[in-house]
């Protein structure tokens, strides 16, 4: 079973840890002591260049969402 949940890191000593959650723990049926595989991912905090292909916008596309 695949889950995808968004954490956040803390470091305790040298090392870097995550907490999973108590849900995630549940819907993945997690135990103390268990050897799990995980997959990390950088989650996007920059969105320059996330619509690429959306192209610019025409005279009136910019009129149409100005306030006043």
């Amino acid at each position: 079973m695949c889950v995808t949940a968004g954490v956040k890191t803390r470091k305790v000593g040298g090392a870097v840890v995550v907490t999973i959650s108590k849900e995630v723990v549940e819907v993945v049926e997690i135990k103390e002591e268990e050897s799990i595989r995980i997959e990390i991912e950088k989650q996007r905090t920059k969105y320059v260049g996330a619509l690429k292909g959306i192209g610019k916008f025409n005279h009136k596309e910019r009129t149409d969402h100005r306030d006043g």
